[in-house]
């Protein structure tokens, strides 16, 4: 099956963000006509485009408007049904069981949440009726109208299918399992993938399981990844089907501190149609892969089928990381990030498998790094007071506190740069130092800066000091006050070559 794609823009809704959350007439304007808040952590709301002419104007007066999004509609490419289709009665040798390991792990009791983004999941199936920890955060449709409906009670049955003695057994099956409908009108949109992201977050940390994307790149999107990870929760996404089309960039897969999933097949080999990608992290089995259907798409025979697709990959990833989790429960989710791509079969990273094939044995035992600081943190909208967090990230110094030191790593796929804030006196000097196992190059910002991306004259205005030695050289700066304290902004981030790099970033103030 394929993952969840773009079609077309809808033009009858469009997703506007906020600066602020609304209270009082704004809020009752938008209502008025219709428009939904569907992120409060984004401060996004959803209205018809129809009044988009009359009320933007006004709201942009306010100051209130941080940007406008058509609802983009993504639905999945086709069902890609299986060659060699499931004939075993109830289909309950799944292959895949000894390729990760399954065969040699104790799936623990309901932990740390799984939630599943995608089209609706039917809860009357055997695989799911009466199975404890199940909860549906919406409604949930699934009408025979749309083949791709299927979608997400195929999707869910990979995580969490129970065990009963008759039908399919997920990877996790004791999961405390969430769905989320993000077609409820049989076309499943950006809007309402956002939603479900929403959602995901007000429930606590878990796993997110995004089994869609497409090519469009959409900012809005990508924020609402971010706030879910910088809430706690870990995300995976299917890298994507397109590899006989040149394996194109497929979001949300594609973006930062998200967890990336191609698929395998039963050699353990990288599937026809797994798109390869720069920031792959791990495969899992994804062809041949025994599902539950709804009972309405059943028209003969019992409700399952067999399907191929990275949707069905990165299920697998999902259950075994909620039940790893579970088990090793002080994990922060960068460390579980870390954990389940570090432990996977492989010898080193390629764009086809990442690190390997999912090993959840080793992944139990796989030491977990140190937790990685502040992140999401790639850019100064992510840690400065009233970006994407309201808060933004605390700084390094301050006029209380001189010194500060901080251990963290980066890889270039998911985590390529970080940006910290730091304390620069009004009479004084800011001195950064970095020490690293690999080649990183260090910049300092000035206050008005708006990323640390900004060239041309942007650039001569606020870059204070850059620092870009060969090789694992040590890297200094000392900026010294220009007559006002000021907050600024420390950027490092990898070189070209190296893979990741691990680093103590050292600062401290003083007089000149």
């Amino acid at each position: 099956m394929q993952p969840l794609r773009s079609r077309s823009l809808d033009g009858h809704r469009a997703l506007v963000e906020l600066n602020a959350p609304l209270a009082g007439g704004a809020r009752f304007a938008l209502q008025a006509v219709g428009a939904k808040l569907i992120s409060p952590q984004l401060a996004l709301w959803r209205l018809p485009t129809a009044v988009t002419g009359t009320l933007l104007p006004a709201l942009r007066a306010q100051g209130l408007v941080q940007s406008v999004t058509p609802d983009v509609a993504r639905r999945p490419l086709g069902a890609t049904r299986a060659l060699d289709a499931c004939v075993e009665p109830l289909c309950r040798n799944e292959w895949w069981w000894a390729t990760v390991g399954a065969d040699r792990w104790t799936a623990p009791g309901p932990g740390f949440p799984v939630t599943m983004i995608d089209s609706g999941t039917d809860l009357s199936h055997p695989d799911f009726l009466g199975r404890p920890n199940t909860t549906a955060l919406n409604t949930q449709t699934f009408s025979t109208v749309y083949p791709e409906e299927l979608h997400g009670t195929a999707t869910a049955s990979v995580v969490g299918a129970q065990l009963n003695g008759q039908y399919l057994e997920g990877i996790y099956p004791q999961a405390k399992l969430q769905v989320w409908d993000a077609s409820p009108s049989g076309v499943l949109t950006v809007g309402d993938e956002i939603a479900g992201l929403s959602a995901a977050i007000a429930h606590g940390p878990g796993v997110i399981n995004l089994s869609l994307g497409g090519g469009d790149r959409l900012p809005i999107e990508e924020h609402a990844i971010l706030s879910a990870f910088g809430s706690g929760s870990l995300v995976v996404a299917s890298a994507g089907n397109g590899r006989q089309e040149g394996s194109p960039p497929s979001y949300p897969a594609a973006f930062a501190h998200v967890l990336t999933i191609g698929a395998t097949d039963q050699s353990n080999r990288v599937t026809y149609f797994s798109t390869a990608s720069a920031e792959m992290d791990l495969a899992a089995p994804g062809q041949n892969m025994p599902v539950a259907i709804p009972q309405t798409f059943a028209k003969s025979g019992p409700p399952w089928d067999t399907y191929d697709g990275t949707s069905f990959s990165a299920p697998l990833v999902s259950g075994a990381a909620a039940g790893v989790w579970t088990q090793r429960p002080t994990l922060t989710n960068t460390q579980l990030f870390e954990v389940m791509r570090r432990s996977a079969r492989g010898s080193g990273w390629n764009r086809n498998t990442g690190y390997g094939i999912l090993d959840v044995p080793a992944a139990l035992l796989k030491t977990a790094p140190l937790a990685d600081p502040e992140e999401p943190n790639e850019d100064v909208f992510l840690v400065k007071p009233r970006g994407l967090f309201r808060a933004g990230h605390p700084a390094l110094t301050s006029p209380g506190r001189r010194h500060a030191a901080v251990r963290a790593s980066m890889e270039r796929g998911d985590d390529p740069e970080d940006v910290y804030r730091a304390y620069l006196p009004a009479h004084g000097k800011l001195v950064v130092n970095v020490r690293t196992s690999a080649n990183v190059n260090l910049e300092v910002w000035g206050r008005r800066t708006r990323t640390v991306f900004e060239r041309g004259a942007a650039a001569r205005r606020d870059l204070l000091g850059v620092s870009a030695h060969a090789g694992a050289r040590p890297e200094r700066i000392v900026v010294k006050g220009r007559g006002l304290g000021q907050y600024v902004y420390v950027d490092v981030f990898l070189a070209k070559t190296p893979r990741d790099a691990g680093y103590k970033l050292s600062l401290s103030t003083a007089r000149r």
